[in-house]
Order: C-alpha cells, then sequence, then structure tokens
C-alpha cells in the first residue's frame, strides 16, 4: 500500500485523480440474473472512490434501484464521510450524488420523459398480457420500462419481448407520437422519431430519443467539474453496443478514455480509441458481465496501490 497523501498534495491528486470510472450498472457491476451486485465489487468501488477516484454510474436504472442496489451497500460497507459518488440514471435524464449521509436532490429533466398517459398505457397492456414474463418498473421518473421477472427464462422472456415491443410501438403510434425500434429502419420512415424502444437482454427501455449513454457522459463530466475534478483519464465500462456512446462522447470532447466491453460477443466496434475485454486481463472468453467488470475494478485498485 502506498502511503497517504497529506495536504495540499492530497488536494492536488483529488482534483485531477489518475482515472475516472464511468460505469454502466446492469451487466458490469449488477449481475443480469440476480440483478444484485456482489460484495467484493462493492468493496473495490469504495476503495477506489475513497481514494480519491471518481466512481460514477451511468445507467438506465432509476435511482430508486441505485439507491438499494449500490448506494446502500457502499455505505454499508464504509464508505467515507467526505467521499461524493454521482449517480446518472435514466440515461441521463435523473441524477442525483450521495455520500455517507445519504442522496442528496433528485434532479429529473421532465422535458425528457414519456408522455404520462402513454405509461399509463403501457402499465395496463403488461397487466393485461405479459404479467406473466415480465413487470411494469414503477421507479422510473422520466422512462417508460418493463422487466424481466426473475423466475422466467431468457429465452422465454427475449420471445414474448418482441410481441410486447411490437404492441409498445403500435401504442406510440395511436398517441400520435413518432417512435422507432433502436437500430431498426422502418420502411418509408425519415427517422424523425422523437421517442425510441430499446430492447435488452432483461428489459424494454422506452424514452426520448435525446436520452443516451453520451448524454451520461456529459452530465459526469459537468458533475466533477462543479467540484473542480478534471481528471488524466477516463474508463468507461458497459455491456452493450450502445454503452459505447459514453467513450464516444468523451474521445470527441478531447478526453482521454478506454472502454471496457464485458460482453464483446455483441461485436467490438472500430473506434478511434482503445477497447479492452477480459482477454486483456488474460481471462478466459467466458468471463462476462459483472465478473469481468469486477476483475477489471480489481485490476484498477491493484494498479493505483490501493
Amino acid at each position: 500500500m502506498t502511503q497517504p497523501l497529506q495536504g495540499t498534495d492530497r488536494t492536488a491528486a483529488r482534483a485531477t485523480p489518475a482515472l475516472a470510472l464511468l460505469l454502466d450498472v446492469d451487466g458490469p457491476i449488477a449481475s443480469p440474473v440476480t440483478r444484485d451486485v456482489k460484495p467484493d465489487i462493492i468493496a473495490d468501488m469504495v476503495a477506489l472512490a475513497s481514494a480519491g477516484i471518481p466512481v460514477i454510474f451511468n445507467t438506465g436504472r432509476s435511482d430508486a434501484f441505485i439507491s438499494e442496489q449500490v448506494m446502500e451497500p457502499m455505505i454499508a460497507a464504509g464508505m467515507p464521510a467526505d467521499t461524493v459518488i454521482h449517480a446518472i440514471c435514466e440515461k441521463g435524464a435523473v441524477w442525483f450524488s450521495y455520500t455517507a449521509e445519504g442522496p442528496g436532490p433528485i434532479h429529473v429533466d421532465h422535458e425528457l420523459a414519456v408522455p404520462k398517459a402513454y405509461g399509463d398505457d403501457i402499465r395496463r397492456l403488461v397487466a393485461e398480457d405479459y404479467s406473466a414474463h415480465m413487470f411494469f418498473d414503477e421507479t422510473k421518473r422520466a422512462m417508460v420500462s418493463v422487466e424481466q421477472h426473475l423466475d422466467v427464462s431468457s429465452a422465454d422472456y427475449l420471445a414474448e419481448q418482441k410481441l410486447f415491443d411490437a404492441d409498445a410501438l403500435d401504442i406510440m403510434g395511436r398517441h400520435g407520437l413518432n417512435a422507432a425500434i433502436l437500430d431498426h429502419h422502418a420502411p418509408e420512415s425519415d427517422d424523425a422519431a422523437d421517442y425510441r424502444l430499446d430492447p435488452t437482454i432483461i428489459s424494454t427501455d422506452i424514452e426520448s430519443v435525446r436520452l443516451g449513454k453520451d448524454l451520461g457522459a456529459s452530465r459526469a463530466v459537468e458533475l466533477l467539474a462543479a467540484q473542480g475534478i478534471t481528471p488524466l483519464s477516463w474508463r468507461t465500462v458497459g455491456d452493450s453496443r450502445t454503452d459505447y456512446a459514453m467513450a464516444d462522447w468523451l474521445y470527441h470532447n478531447d478526453h482521454d478514455v478506454k472502454h471496457v466491453d464485458v460482453r464483446p460477443a455483441d461485436g467490438v466496434p472500430v473506434k478511434p480509441y482503445t477497447i479492452l475485454t477480459a482477454a486483456d486481463l488474460e481471462l478466459a472468453d467466458d468471463v462476462i458481465h459483472d465478473d469481468a467488470g469486477g476483475a477489471f475494478l480489481r485490476s484498477w485498485r491493484e494498479a493505483l496501490s490501493i
């Protein structure tokens, strides 16, 4: 272990940390199977944050999920009183910060919210036709999300998800709203959709097209700047192709960044920045999701002698 920094050295180190971590939650941090976070991942995040490495969550999850699955375990693990963690939720529409004392104010960009009447119709749709496979997420403040029940197999859920997504898109049209499924081009469409459906392996998020992991990255930089913090480099971590938007935004705004893909089987795109996978830690191809995410957290902790 390195000796702790004192006085002005410690202040300077915290203002220009060697790394800042911008972390997707589902997959890299929380298990997509159990939805919770392993104690060793919690311990490594607390250690890194306590040493002055910014740990920021950039997720489609709600603030309630982050509070229960991440914040409370980190506080229980002994997070120091002077440590601040930022959580950017619902892909940039909602954000808050927390300390060992608990959460601060919840900020919501209501202009980015899905219309309430549409959300009400999706709640009814799930209750009437899809409740055996999925549930409506009542904790979301701007997005509309449905999620796989834990006791439903992935194959069964993904088959039912395709039917749900088609129904949800149809209801968008009935509300006079423009929408598209992510990466799906409708014939004769001008791609001028205001909303999108983003299916994942455990959920479907219905959201403003202005939301995304790039918006989350922008908010992350702003939140650190408000603290007087300018990281020397960033590590973004995700498990899907859409998570690359974090690193894209940082790179194109002149930040040094490397991206970690904990589920590279989805396909690793060509990017102008370095992309890391579990193979870079000499781990097997089947080390994915939070197993890979946890391994990278531990590697950074060890590299920084924390």
